[in-house]
């Protein structure tokens, strides 16, 4: 077995919130075409950070983020699946259904990492695009 290592040093400033998740959601639909649904998150999680960083993207996978109060960092256990490029949160999910926790969740990371797109995917679908919500934090609208 050949133990893969990420290329990357740090994020591609040039690519915007948009081209970001255009290329997340072409890697997601390829992984959805070869494995299909059933399988655990972490499987996906797995192969959705090998299909990006092919393609150039920076990925921060299972990211501390704390949790600032009255000036003080605190460890709430926040961890987000990944942060592409600095700019772009993807939470990714193997479930059922997704339901409104789901998206605080994300929602909640964008405000913590003060990134501007989420993208929220369950991979447990029949049709891929059935499992992808993009959610977008009011810092600024994003243009598309």
């Amino acid at each position: 077995m050949i133990e893969y290592k990420s290329p990357f040093k740090g994020p591609n400033e040039n690519r915007s919130e948009n081209e970001i998740a255009s290329i997340t959601l072409d890697c997601c639909f390829a992984i959805h075409r070869e494995l299909g649904p059933g399988l655990l998150e972490s499987v996906y999680e797995t192969c959705l950070i090998y299909e990006l960083e092919q393609r150039g993207i920076y990925v921060e996978h299972q990211k501390y983020l704390p949790v600032l109060y009255k000036g003080i960092r605190l460890d709430a256990g926040f961890r987000t699946d990944l942060i592409l490029d600095e700019k772009v949160v993807v939470e990714l999910k193997a479930v059922e259904t997704l339901n409104n926790l789901h998206f605080a969740q994300t929602l909640t990371y964008l405000k913590l990492t003060k990134c501007k797109l989420g993208l929220l995917i369950n991979f447990n679908v029949k049709l891929m695009k059935e499992g992808v919500k993009r959610i977008v934090n009011n810092l600024e609208e994003i243009k598309q």
